[in-house]
């Protein structure tokens, strides 16, 4: 079944895949499911916690981060 699911997703275009991705994540939290972190995770959660804490003005919005993502996916390659 993994197999034919991830076959029907990679035809999708890619803000399709981006969608799927976002709707199974939601849908994850939705059912408060958390996923086990490692320690290497967990310290690198502490280490940006604490940056924010110290820089709470230093942030950039979601939609500005994913409009710039969508920009180099979507980019001319240069190869």
């Amino acid at each position: 079944m993994k197999a034919q699911l991830l076959q029907q997703a990679s035809v999708l275009d890619i803000d399709e895949q981006i969608e799927l991705a976002e709707a199974i994540g939601a849908g994850i939290v939705s059912r408060g499911l958390v996923p086990s972190l490692t320690q290497a995770q967990k310290s690198e959660l502490d280490r940006r916690l604490a940056d924010h804490l110290a820089n709470p003005d230093d942030v950039i919005a979601w939609d500005d981060v994913k409009e710039a993502a969508l920009a180099k996916l979507t980019a001319p390659s240069r190869h």
